[in-house]
């Protein structure tokens, strides 16, 4: 589904949960007779797929707004080169996605590696296009730790996007 400029993504968990508490309905329905359960049971179902797909079209839309500061102030940066020292710094890496993760979830993380090293980058919405193992990409984002209080650096994304092989310095 598009809004505007923004492809809103509902997960396979959320319309499983929405099929699921339909089918519930329709068994309660069917049992016990009561049609007027209807009137307040299908909204609720409804807001079950309403709800995450407000979520995504905010997120989505908040990230956009960023790309155009982050493509302004990030810095080209090689992968061994972030470390906790850059935290809260913007960064513009390139690399190959080497892994993908909670993809599923709306929530992906990547495996982002160059000849220098590999870095684990998180998004907190789904990113514009699909991106899988194998990809090039260009990667805008700020550097974070992975926990609150420790762990090592990693990327908290703003954009991911595929770049050509021709494009990569």
């Amino acid at each position: 589904m598009q809004i505007g400029n923004i492809k809103v993504r509902v997960t396979a968990i959320t319309v499983a949960v929405f099929l699921f508490f339909i089918a519930l309905i329709a068994v309660y329905v069917f049992i016990s007779g009561d049609v007027r359960a209807l009137l307040w049971a299908l909204p609720a179902a409804v807001m079950l797929l309403l709800i995450p797909m407000a979520l995504n079209y905010m997120s989505q839309k908040q990230y956009a707004s960023l790309v155009p500061v982050y493509e302004v102030e990030a810095k080209n940066a090689r992968i061994r080169e972030i470390n906790l020292n850059r935290l809260g710094e913007p960064v513009r890496i390139k690399g190959v996605v080497e892994r993908v993760y909670f993809q599923f979830l709306n929530r992906p993380q990547y495996l982002v590696a160059d000849r220098t090293g590999e870095i684990s980058v998180k998004m907190f919405t789904s990113p514009t296009e699909d991106i899988h193992e194998g990809d090039l990409v260009e990667v805008l984002g700020t550097v974070v730790k992975r926990y609150i209080l420790a762990g090592d650096a990693v990327i908290n994304c703003v954009s991911i996007r595929k770049v050509k092989k021709n494009q990569q310095s």
